[in-house]
């Protein structure tokens, strides 16, 4: 078992707070730094807290209460990240909902979350959320109140600017008195698991996290003079801490975009200054691909990418050489988004291989998932984590916040990893995605880096296929590089003789779109789905 070692940097004790508190904490600190960039809009500290007091005015002008599930559908703006500590400051809840949802998704989701009040944006792009709200709304018995921002009203709902203008009969006393009697440890967010293989389910977290995101904001060193580039989707624990909750916390700029697109996002952060880039290997990869066709002049300190999987490590090394010296970790919708983190002083090989330490009062061991015993050191088994950080449980759902948190506090995750001798995690991949070829345990992952290593291969996913001999067999789904033409034969003969041959994919398909989720991982349910139509 291994606890605490993170521990570059002294960490000052933490003292509790709410989410709701921190914007005006940030007013009074650095009231005329820049908190917030739109577009055209800017806001200083002092305004955004003022903007949050006003929604907050007009939640209570509408008849949120304390304890209140205040559903939130829309893209990343403003008002998100107003409603994001505008709810827990009156003492609701914030249960950010998945801008790739549909009708259905919604709709369970609201229910299952015994959700009151929903506040949506009427549409983005092409999307039309009003329209998929009008579809499930008799579903919804709970939801008293539906909040539109955008001018369809169609939908029998309130508008943006009609709550805010409620909410000015509100007193600065009234808000107080709503502010001052939430508890650190009362729940305030819901977030609801990908679902990348079952329904989502809601992981409900109290607002300690907070401590977990400041001494991770103190470890890399983030100050006022750091610019965040806030392309993240603020839906998820991800965009909720790295980008919003260090912005507030530390005084910093955050540079709001409603999409990711690469070019877009690099321009920016040439002009407006931007030091610090967060994501996934999908996100780094469509970065090096941005700046080696337009290199830029930029001004990047440092960014966070999870590493561990042999899949991400090609692009891990190449953005360490050709962009940013990055920090790795490891976290989860049920214990927060890093409880395991790397540092910038790490070598570059710690930096790209391996996850991380266990932070400030985090428990972790790996165990056989079969018999429940430790596993010794190198050797890889499930992670279990034990930590203030462990959500409260799943909403409503008591039969699988059991089967997932034991007596002992333990939270299984579900993944896959080892403990390196230099007291590193390596997150090697999902216990459900490990295939068993013939008896053999092969990780997608490790095929995937490999695929990925290959010339005009810009990223890949392997999954299982059922075989009648050897129970499943690999596949492989390329995505190619518009400039290059792949041929599947000339991928299989760069891989043979490099690894065992059962964990050489029986099929690969190059294919212009992999199925990912608004937080940039691949869709696999959906990949083999598609593998049992294509190879079967």
């Amino acid at each position: 078992m291994v606890s605490s070692q993170s521990g570059e940097g002294n960490v000052q004790a933490y003292q509790p707070k709410t989410i709701g508190d921190l914007p005006r904490r940030a007013a009074r600190l650095w009231p005329d730094h820049e908190a917030l960039v739109f577009g055209a809009r800017r806001w200083t500290h002092a305004a955004f807290a003022d903007e949050v007091d006003r929604v907050a005015k007009g939640l209570i002008a509408i008849g949120v209460e304390s304890g209140d599930k205040v559903a939130v559908w829309m893209t990343n703006r403003p008002e998100w990240l107003f409603l994001m500590y505008a709810i827990p400051a009156i003492g609701a809840v914030t249960v950010p909902l998945n801008t790739r949802y549909r009708s259905e998704d919604v709709q369970y989701t609201v229910d299952q979350s015994d959700s009151s009040t929903i506040i949506f944006c009427d549409r983005s792009g092409p999307v039309d959320y009003a329209a998929m709200i009008n579809e499930v709304a008799d579903l919804w018995p709970k939801i008293t109140r539906k909040i539109v921002l955008g001018g369809d009203t169609s939908t029998g709902s309130t508008p943006w600017a009609t709550m805010l203008a409620a909410g000015a009969v509100v007193t600065d006393e009234t808000l107080a008195e709503r502010a001052g009697a939430v508890d650190a440890s009362d729940p305030a967010i819901i977030i609801y698991t990908s679902g990348t293989t079952s329904l989502p389910k809601g992981a409900v977290h109290n607002h300690a996290v907070i401590r977990n995101v400041a001494e991770r904001a103190q470890m890399h060193g983030v100050t006022s003079a750091d610019v965040h580039a806030g392309y993240l989707p603020l839906f998820h624990a991800f965009g909720f801490t790295e980008v919003a909750l260090f912005g507030v916390l530390t005084g910093s700029k955050i540079v709001l975009f409603e999409t990711f697109d690469a070019n877009e996002i690099l321009d920016a952060a040439v002009v407006e200054g931007i030091t610090l880039l967060h994501g996934f290997d999908t996100h780094w990869g469509d970065f090096l691909r941005a700046n080696s066709s337009n290199p830029r002049d930029l001004k990047l300190r440092m960014g966070t990418l999870a590493c561990g999987q042999e899949s991400s490590i090609p692009v891990a090394r190449h953005v360490q050489a050709e962009l940013i010296t990055t920090v790795s970790g490891w976290g989860m919708s049920e214990v927060w988004t890093a409880c395991v983190v790397g540092h910038a002083t790490n070598t570059v090989e710690q930096r790209t291989e391996a996850s991380g330490y266990p932070m400030t009062d985090v428990e972790l061991k790996i165990v056989d998932p079969d018999t429940g015993d430790e596993v010794a050191t190198g050797e890889s088994g499930e992670l279990l984590c034990r930590s203030y950080t462990t959500m409260l449980g799943y909403y409503n759902k008591p039969e699988a916040t059991a089967e997932t948190i034991d007596a002992e506090g333990w939270l299984h995750s579900g993944d896959l990893a080892r403990m390196r001798p230099d007291g590193h995690v390596v997150f090697i991949g999902r216990l459900k995605d490990m295939l068993k070829v013939g008896g053999e345990n092969v990780a997608p992952a490790e095929m995937e880096g490999r695929l990925r290593e290959l010339p005009g291969v810009n990223d890949a996913a392997v999954v299982g296929l059922a075989d009648e001999r050897l129970g499943e067999v690999p596949v492989a789904y390329v995505l190619s590089d518009p400039s290059v033409t792949l041929d599947t034969d000339e991928l299989l003969e760069h891989l043979k003789g490099k690894v065992a041959s059962f964990k050489l994919p029986r099929h690969i398909k190059i294919v212009n779109e992999l199925p990912m989720t608004a937080t940039g991982k691949i869709r696999k349910v959906e990949l083999r789905d598609h593998a049992e139509r294509d190879f079967s």
